[in-house]
């Protein structure tokens, strides 16, 4: 009587047997890799995963889970949202709708971040571009001054002349500068102030005329402005200049960042438009004066 292992290698050898046995390998390999089939157009199927979502959203936002009425309303607000999508669609609604395009634009351009994550820049990379765009890093210059103002006169000269008389004083110290000028509502003076601060207070003319005041120079002026006359004392000034990666890592490794983000959106693009036959018709300058109109 023959042996179990005899008998299934003798079994093995029949070419039917080794036809079903290959029907059901090819069977299996069909089911691992062949795609699920994809739902009905008519139908649609609110999963487990997406219903947990909305429990998940709506928790987020009131702080606590929803109950079976309001999960219920979520679920039935997410049919409504599929269905509407779906009709859209077939109208096709989509099309030529600029807000569509800018959205879809928008999610390529996030989808073109995903998929070139950034990396961590290197301290070379960071001091090259810092080396670069130095200018941009650098600490501005700042000032320390005392102003004192007075009102415009309907006479500019008589102004000047009110102007230069408190000058002598101020410089002779028989007046005190907050016993000097007119009220204001700007302030009397301003310490280790970048020139973008001192406009947003004084405006554009009165820092260009400040920048010409020497340091220690006693009281200088009178500064014209669209408020009135200012007498000015500068008694401090920084140049400013470039500052070591040290005191800037943050900002360089941001700018070096987006810097990394455009030069890889513009490659993207690149690449993309190379599938592209683009043809530009140009109006002539009668039909595009007639566009003007």
């Amino acid at each position: 009587m023959r042996s179990l292992p005899q008998l299934a290698g003798r079994l093995l050898r029949e070419p039917l047997v080794q036809f079903l046995l290959l029907g059901a390998g090819l069977f299996f390999l069909y089911q691992v890799v062949s795609p699920a089939p994809e739902t009905a157009p008519n139908r649609i199927v609110v999963d487990r995963a997406q219903v947990a979502r909305l429990a998940q959203q709506f928790e987020r936002t009131w702080l606590r889970p929803p109950t079976r009425a309001e999960l219920s309303g979520l679920i039935d607000d997410r049919v409504t949202e599929e269905i509407l999508y779906r009709e859209a669609l077939a109208l096709g609604l989509e099309k030529n709708d600029l807000v569509i395009r800018r959205r879809l634009r928008q999610k390529m351009d996030f989808l073109n971040e995903d998929l070139g994550a950034q990396r961590r820049p290197t301290e070379a990379e960071l001091q090259a571009y810092l080396d670069a765009h130095a200018e941009k890093f650098a600490a501005p210059a700042r000032t320390s001054f005392n102003q004192v103002y007075l009102k415009h006169d309907r006479n500019p000269a008589v102004g000047r002349k009110r102007a230069d008389e408190v000058r002598v004083q101020l410089s002779t110290g028989s007046i005190q500068p907050s016993e000097a000028g007119d009220a204001t509502l700007l302030p009397r003076g301003l310490e280790n102030a970048s020139a973008r601060e001192i406009s947003r207070s004084f405006g554009e003319v009165f820092i260009a005329a400040l920048e010409q005041v020497p340091v220690g120079s006693g009281w200088s002026g009178p500064i014209e402005t669209e408020y009135g006359l200012h007498l000015v004392n500068v008694s401090a000034r920084d140049p400013g200049g470039p500052l070591p990666l040290a005191e800037v890592r943050a900002a360089v490794e941001r700018e070096w960042s987006a810097a990394q983000r455009a030069e890889s959106k513009a490659k993207f693009y690149a690449e993309l438009r190379k599938r592209y036959s683009v043809s530009i018709e140009i109006p002539d300058e009668k039909k595009a004066a007639v566009l003007k109109q």
